[in-house]
């Protein structure tokens, strides 16, 4: 049987576990290696590998929960950090964490934030202060995740989309991404944008709104904002995500994304 084979069968019945143990260990450290991916772009579409998102939840249930000693840090979890950043060409600065089955592409830089088993980071992405990449997201190519953003995890269903940021994408400080929302290429949230999977995404860029939920599309510039809405008690504001405007086509995209920041006034 494949690794794949068998991680279905011991994830569909735990039985089944102790057959499955070397598979599961090879996938990890495929996942650790950027082998294997818990999502990938395939014709224009992501497709969601559930297996390889059964393999962590089953590398959780065989790993054992020990003490870490990191320098003069200790840890105790079940799962290492990672290793051989230097020769992985990755920054991770004190006390910032990237764990074991995560991987990072050389050029990526981590303040003291978070990347978690699963995540994907492409190369030229900085994971600014306090920022957390949850497990299973993928962040694309030359990605500014600024101070704070909370990209959520999503491990269970195994068959459900994870956080998907994509290339060239500035994630404003403090901004919220979960529940498998996507931000296609070359997006930019402002400050405090929280977006989740029934968040109204509302382009306000025409003489008419459109709403969408779940996906914001490619180049968009996006503010938080909020809507009013009619309950028994009274009428209240509930929060929403608008599209304000487009990034201009440019080759460099620095330009391209300071232009859009001024123009559109976005806090970051």
């Amino acid at each position: 049987m494949t690794d794949r084979e068998l991680i279905e069968a011991a994830y569909a019945d735990l039985e089944k576990l102790s057959e499955a143990k070397e598979a599961v260990t090879r996938t990890i450290a495929a996942l650790d290696e950027g082998r294997v991916r818990v999502a990938e772009k395939l014709d224009g579409e992501w497709a969601v590998n559930s297996w390889v998102k059964e393999a962590i939840l089953l590398y959780f249930r065989l790993s054992e929960v020990k003490s870490i000693e990191v320098g003069p840090f200790e840890y105790f979890d079940k799962i290492p950090t990672k290793h051989n950043l230097e020769q992985a060409g990755v920054r991770v600065v004190p006390p910032g964490t990237v764990r074991y089955g995560a991987f990072c592409e050389p050029g990526v830089v981590v303040m003291p934030g978070y990347v978690n088993i699963g995540a994907y980071v492409g190369t030229g992405t900085m994971v600014d202060t306090w920022a957390t990449v949850g497990s299973c997201a993928q962040i694309g190519r030359n990605v500014h995740l600024s101070g704070g953003v909370g990209i959520g995890g999503v491990l269970e269903p195994p068959g459900a989309r994870p956080v998907i940021v994509e290339d060239g994408a500035f994630i404003g400080s403090r901004s919220i991404l979960v529940e498998g929302v996507v931000v296609e290429e070359g997006a930019v949230l402002g400050a405090n944008t929280t977006i989740t999977s029934s968040t109204p995404i509302i382009d306000v860029t025409g003489s008419e709104p459109v709403e969408t939920r779940g996906l914001v599309p490619a180049g968009a510039v996006v503010l938080p904002g909020t809507r009013p809405k009619q309950f028994p008690a009274g009428t209240y504001d509930l929060q929403c995500a608008l599209i304000v405007g487009k990034r201009s086509a440019s080759t460099d995209r620095k330009t391209s994304l300071n232009d859009a920041l001024r123009t559109f006034e976005v806090p970051v």
